[in-house]
C-alpha cells in the first residue's frame, strides 16, 4: 500500500503548483467530443472549522474564464486509437479555450471513459498506539489495507478510504484525536488498463501539456451530477456518453463503485446508419432533431426526410416515419439500460438505503428516456443536469458536460488528498535522522 500513492503525489504536487500560479486547464477526452475549460484560482483556500473530510473538504475558489469543444477524433470507446488525429483534437480544443481566456496554460487535469475500470473494497486493521488516534495510525492503517493482486498491465486511478471504525463505533468520517484502541478502515480501489493511461500522457506530452491530475469519467460525473442528500444516502450516476456508459454508486459522499458498459450514443447512430443507409453525419442529424425512445400515435403520420449525399435523387429524397425511426433507436437504447441493469445488480445496489438512479451525459438527452428508463432500472430514476459553477457559459450547462465540471470540482478539491499522509515507510528515515541530529546537539 505504500507505494500506490507514488504517481499521484507526483500528479497532485503539479496541480498545486499550477493552481499556486492561478490557471489550469481541464480535459474531458470523449468518444464524441473533446471539451475544454479553463479554471482560474484565487488562491484563497477555505478549510471548514475543525478540518472536515468530505467532498467538498477545503474548497478553493477558482471561476471558468475559458471554454470550448471540438469533434473528438481518434477515439473509440473512451480510448485512443489514432495517436495524430487526436492530438489535433485536443490542440484545437485547448487553443480555442486559451484563445477566449487570454491566458496560457501548461497543466491539464483530465478525465478518461475508457480503460475497463474495475473496482475493489479493501479493509485494513491496526491497533491504535497511545489512547487517541493520530494521523500516524490513520496513515498506519491506510498501509495495512490489503491490496488484491489487480494485475501489473493495470494502474490504480483512484483510492479513497470510504469508512472509518474504532472499536465499536462505525461509520466515522474522520477517526482523528478519537479515543479508542482498535481503527479499521474500508477503502474502495479503482483500477485502469495501463497502456490507456499511458497512451493519453503521451498525446497529452505531444501537445506540450503536462498531465497534473487523472480521474475517471464516472466518478467525476457523479460528483457534479448527484446533489449532496442523493450522495449521502445512496445513489448510482449514469453517465451515457459517446462510446461508453459508465455508472458510479455513491453512499456517504464516497464512491464505492464504478463500472463501465462499452455502448454508447455513437451505437444509436450508428444503427440509424445502418438502419436507414445514410452516412454517420446524416445518423446523427437525424437523432439529434428527430430520435426518441416512446412511439405516440402522431409519429405514425410524422414523416421525416432522410437526406443524403449520394447523388441519386430518388434515393435523397426518401422518407420515414417517426415510429420506423424509434423502432431502430429503442432497442439499442434498452440493450444499454439492461446491462447496466446486470451491473448495478451485481453491485448489491438494491441494498442502499436510497435507490435513487441519475442519467448525465449527451446520450441521456433523448426525449422519452425519463419514461423508459424507469421500467428497466426502477422508479427512481431522474435525468440530472451538473451544478452550475462560477463562469461556465450557458451553453455548457448541458448533461454533456457533468464530466468537465465534476472534474472542475475534483481539480478545485480533490477528496483523496487529504489523506494523503505519510506511510509509515516513509516515516522510518526522517525519525532516525532527525534522532541523529538531536543526539549530536545534546554530545558536542
Amino acid at each position: 500500500m505504500t507505494d500506490l500513492y507514488e504517481t499521484q503525489r507526483a500528479m497532485r504536487a503539479m496541480r498545486r503548483a499550477a493552481i499556486q500560479r492561478g490557471v489550469i486547464a481541464i480535459l474531458d477526452v470523449g468518444t464524441s467530443k473533446i471539451a475544454c475549460l479553463i479554471l482560474r484560482f484565487d488562491g484563497r483556500e477555505r478549510v471548514p472549522e475543525g478540518e472536515g473530510i468530505g467532498s467538498m473538504a477545503g474548497q478553493t475558489q477558482f471561476r471558468v474564464i475559458g471554454a470550448a469543444t471540438t469533434r473528438s477524433r481518434g477515439v473509440a470507446l473512451g480510448e485512443t486509437v489514432a495517436m495524430q488525429e487526436t492530438e489535433r483534437a485536443i490542440r484545437t480544443a485547448v487553443q480555442a479555450a486559451q484563445k477566449m481566456a487570454n491566458a496560457r496554460v501548461d497543466h491539464v487535469i483530465a478525465c478518461l471513459s475508457g480503460g475497463q475500470p474495475r473496482s475493489y473494497g479493501l479493509a485494513g486493521i491496526v491497533n491504535v498506539e497511545g489512547d487517541v488516534v493520530s494521523e500516524t495510525d490513520v496513515a498506519r492503517v491506510l498501509a495495512a489495507c490489503d491490496i488484491p493482486d489487480y494485475g501489473h498491465e493495470r494502474d490504480v486511478l483512484h483510492a479513497q478510504p470510504v469508512n472509518f471504525a474504532l472499536d465499536q463505533r462505525s461509520g466515522l468520517i474522520d477517526p482523528r484525536n478519537q479515543i479508542g484502541q482498535r481503527l479499521a478502515c474500508d477503502m474502495h480501489m479503482l483500477t485502469v488498463d495501463t497502456a490507456v493511461v499511458q497512451n493519453l500522457i503521451y498525446c497529452l506530452k505531444r501537445c506540450d501539456l503536462e498531465l497534473a491530475g487523472l480521474a475517471s469519467s464516472s466518478y467525476v460525473s457523479g460528483i457534479s451530477g448527484l446533489v449532496e442528500d442523493e450522495q449521502e444516502l445512496g445513489a448510482a450516476c449514469i453517465d451515457m456518453g459517446g462510446g461508453t456508459t459508465g455508472m458510479s454508486i455513491f453512499i456517504k459522499k464516497h464512491m464505492i463503485y464504478s463500472d463501465t458498459v462499452r455502448l454508447g450514443g455513437d451505437h444509436v447512430t450508428q444503427d440509424i446508419s445502418k438502419g436507414l443507409q445514410v452516412s454517420m453525419t446524416v445518423a446523427e442529424r437525424i437523432k439529434t432533431f428527430h430520435g426518441g425512445v416512446v412511439a405516440t400515435g402522431m409519429d405514425d403520420r410524422e414523416m421525416i426526410e432522410v437526406g443524403g449525399e449520394t447523388g441519386d435523387w430518388e434515393h435523397d429524397r426518401r422518407t420515414v416515419s417517426r415510429a420506423e425511426l424509434i423502432g431502430i433507436i429503442r432497442p439499442r437504447v434498452e440493450e444499454i439500460l439492461e446491462e447496466v441493469r446486470e451491473r448495478l445488480d451485481a453491485a448489491g445496489f438494491e441494498h442502499l438505503p436510497s435507490q435513487q438512479i441519475v442519467l448525465t451525459g449527451g446520450a441521456s438527452q433523448m426525449p422519452g428516456l425519463d419514461t423508459l428508463a424507469p421500467k428497466i432500472l426502477g422508479q427512481q430514476v431522474r435525468v440530472g443536469r451538473p451544478l452550475r459553477v462560477h463562469g461556465l457559459p450557458q451553453a455548457a450547462t448541458g448533461a454533456a458536460f457533468a464530466s468537465a465540471v465534476g472534474l472542475s470540482l475534483f481539480a478545485a478539491h480533490p477528496q483523496d488528498e487529504w489523506w494523503d499522509f505519510e506511510m509509515p515507510a516513509d516515516l522510518a528515515a526522517p525519525r532516525s535522522l532527525k534522532r541523529a541530529v538531536k543526539w549530536f546537539r545534546e554530545n558536542w
